[in-house]
């Protein structure tokens, strides 16, 4: 299985961007995904996270009301739009696999499959 990431950059505050992650595996239409961020010194942490069938979406607190997860099963790919942007933001951010549940697994050792990640940089 195969994530790959992209969209990252560089962005100033109050910016947006729109992350793309496309899977290689042929079951994703009957997986969960998540989005995480890992800013340097700092665990991993859970974003964005949306059920197979894109009908169940979850967000971490910090990104509430600014970030959207979406999904294309058609295209095997999930989406991040985020929208205004914070300098706390700044992180890379990596597409994760999860299992088939109803609800969304929030800790990343529930994902099996993880993509090399992608670089966001809010500046100020």
């Amino acid at each position: 299985v195969q994530l790959q990431a992209s969209g990252g950059g560089l962005v100033q505050a109050g910016g947006s961007l729109r992350l793309s992650c496309v899977a290689s595996e042929r079951t994703f239409s009957r997986k969960n995904m998540g989005w995480f961020r890992q800013a340097p010194g700092k665990e991993r942490e859970f974003v964005a996270g949306i059920n197979w069938n894109g009908g169940g979406t979850h967000y971490a607190d910090p990104v509430k009301g600014r970030f959207t997860i979406s999904r294309d099963n058609a295209e095997n790919t999930v989406y991040l739009q985020m929208n205004s942007l914070k300098p706390e933001d700044t992180a890379i951010y990596y597409c994760a696999l999860g299992p088939l549940r109803v609800l969304i697994d929030v800790a990343p050792g529930e994902y099996s499959y993880w993509g090399r990640g992608t670089q966001v940089t809010v500046s100020s």
